[in-house]
């Protein structure tokens, strides 16, 4: 598979050490990144839920869940992915509320 992902955007459940400057700067260290945004959802006693919204020429998506369960996280769900020569943004329809 020749095709390289140009936009990844994970939830992600990570307890409360590390903190997201951690995650963040561990995932903008991989090649082929070029910026991470990590966005806090919802905090609780143990653990924290994130939003990680990675970009670049070539995210290697293997490596970066990774990083994410060596920092002790775990990936819940694989929320958005862009593929290809140019980054496609979603289009609203009708059927949009």
């Amino acid at each position: 598979m020749n095709t390289k992902i140009r936009r990844l955007v994970l939830d992600v459940l990570k307890p409360h050490e590390p903190d997201a400057i951690v995650v963040a700067t561990a995932i903008a260290d991989h090649a082929g990144i070029d910026g991470v945004n990590v966005t806090l959802l919802e905090t609780d006693r143990e653990v924290q839920n994130l939003t990680l919204t990675i970009e670049g020429e070539a995210i290697d998506a293997a490596a970066i869940e990774e990083t994410v369960n060596d920092l002790g996280g775990t990936v819940h769900s694989i929320d958005q992915v862009v593929c290809g020569d140019r980054t496609v943004e979603r289009v609203k329809t009708p059927q949009d509320r």
